[in-house]
């Protein structure tokens, strides 16, 4: 059988301990290619680099590291490393940290999923919870079966999904809608050493609410999260995530 090809890559940097992970736990049954920032660039949502000229550097057998965000990467891998060659899926994660709620429309980590997605292919976007780092292993393998799942189903699968994945122990998996997470919000101006004026935006901790069917009320609960995403937004997404449950079922008879 043909080893399916899987373009790998995060918003954390090449470097990171979740996309090693995620990539030893596919690399044993696909061809897995990855195109990764060089160094962290999270945040960063769907912004792509128009502006200046990208660097590529090989890192190792089909590990490349590029100076752009991680939507440059997919687009530099899929029509530049691969050379248009469209691959199974894209594979963005395992985030440090999970991306629940209005996340979403900030993460590198979906922005990455959701090129792939754009560009005629699949995309997962895998987070996890915690920033311990103890799980990357767990979620690697949790995640691998949903994108054998989703290759599995084909164009029958979800297009975009955001998987969530909590630290400890998981008590199976959900599927749930984009909850409201709410971070404190904070602009501190300070004054650098020659008197100019600088500010830090975003203030600490988050709040994520208990809203039912949510990813964050999943989350808290000790579940691990498939929220699909839908490419439209003029669209509600009721047929993505049914095809989403079908996903979820498919993982629980592969059981």
């Amino acid at each position: 059988m043909k080893r399916p090809t899987i373009l790998v890559s995060n918003d954390d940097g090449i470097h990171a301990a979740g996309i090693r992970a995620l990539c030893e736990s596919l690399e044993s049954w696909a061809d897995v290619w990855v195109v990764a920032p060089e160094t962290e660039r999270s945040a960063t949502s769907h912004a792509i680099t128009l502006d200046r000229p990208l660097r590529l550097r090989q890192e190792g057998p089909q590990r490349f590291a590029l100076d752009g965000t991680p939507v440059d990467c997919v687009y530099v891998g899929m029509y530049g490393v691969l050379e248009g060659r469209m691959p199974d899926i894209v594979v963005a994660g395992i985030n440090h940290g999970a991306n629940l709620g209005s996340d979403a429309f900030y993460s590198g980590t979906v922005g990455a999923a959701r090129e792939g997605a754009l560009r005629g292919t699949m995309g997962l976007a895998v987070s996890l919870a915690g920033h311990a780092g103890s799980g990357f292993g767990f979620a690697a393998a949790l995640a691998t079966r949903v994108v054998r799942a989703m290759l599995a189903r084909g164009e029958h699968a979800p297009r975009l999904v955001s998987m969530n994945i909590p630290e400890g122990e998981v008590r199976g998996i959900r599927v749930t809608t984009l909850g409201k997470r709410s971070y404190y919000d904070q602009v501190e101006a300070r004054t650098d050493p020659r008197g100019r004026a600088y500010y830090w935006i975003g203030g600490p901790g988050s709040h994520t609410e208990m809203i039912p069917g949510s990813d964050g009320e999943a989350i808290v609960q000790g579940f691990a999260t498939l929220t699909a995403l839908t490419l439209d937004l003029g669209l509600t997404v009721s047929d993505e995530r049914e095809r989403a449950r079908v996903l979820l079922a498919d993982l629980e008879e592969s059981r």
